[in-house]
């Protein structure tokens, strides 16, 4: 208690240690980062987000939906039961930020994917009480009113590519066309496949065939969440390395 006491009535004193404390723990918090490749299993079916997709997920953060919704189902039975398998570390290595959230005013979205029809999606978000009474998120009807913001979306791509999203040249080239193409229900998503998979959805999200909206692209990255990696292949080779 006495050195205690010494150290707050020492300004100088308890600056150097305020400093020395907050230093260590950034390097702890820091350090890994540098080493993060080896913290991330490898899966497969990981792919970057497509231009329409990244988007989506821009929409996503801009409006907040954060705030009330996680995308991380933990290892504890009620939240798979309810979700679906656990979440990895990998299903996040293109994220930036990450998503996963610390609060759940709504539910967890990790596994959303393919779970609902577009229309469904389209419906809720324009008035989330169509579709669940219970609900208090508000509503997006303006997303179908603004166009998306593809324009620039290469941009994006360009700076994500320097943080180490495997974006090629051709992908980046082809952002707006790319875009188009995964938004219509009408054209040729061949190309559109051979950059990025076959895991993708292309077709008209909004039911509007006339403009490439933002409710477009909030639902195209909706429907991508949780179905990038095939769980039973998964969860098949971690067993296997378990008998080993």
């Amino acid at each position: 208690m006495f050195k205690h006491d010494k150290i707050e009535r020492n300004s100088i004193l308890l600056l150097i240690l305020t400093v020395i404390v907050i230093s260590i723990g950034g390097l702890v918090e820091i350090t890994p980062l540098f080493r993060i490749e080896t913290t991330i299993e490898k899966v497969d079916g990981m792919r970057p987000y497509t231009p329409l997709e990244l988007a989506g997920s821009k929409i996503y953060k801009r409006e907040g939906c954060y705030g009330c919704h996680s995308q991380q189902v933990r290892v504890l039975r009620d939240e798979v039961e309810r979700y679906g398998h656990y979440s990895l570390a990998a299903e996040s290595m293109y994220d930036y930020p990450f998503q996963w959230g610390s609060k759940r005013t709504g539910p967890d979205l990790a596994r959303v994917g393919s779970k609902y029809s577009d229309q469904w999606h389209v419906r809720h978000l324009i008035n989330p009480r169509d579709v669940v009474p219970e609900s208090i998120m508000p509503g997006y009807k303006f997303l179908t009113e603004r166009d998306a913001a593809i324009s620039g979306i290469a941009d994006d791509m360009e700076v994500l590519r320097k943080i180490g999203v495997p974006y090629s040249d051709e992908m980046i080239q082809n952002a707006v066309s790319d875009s188009l193409l995964q938004a219509s229900s009408e054209r040729d998503s061949a190309a559109l496949i051979a950059r990025y998979g076959k895991k993708i959805n292309a077709r008209d999200f909004d039911g509007n065939p006339n403009k490439v909206s933002e409710m477009d692209a909030l639902v195209a990255y909706l429907q991508t969440l949780g179905t990038f990696v095939d769980f039973v292949k998964f969860d098949h080779v971690i067993k296997q390395e378990n008998k080993k």
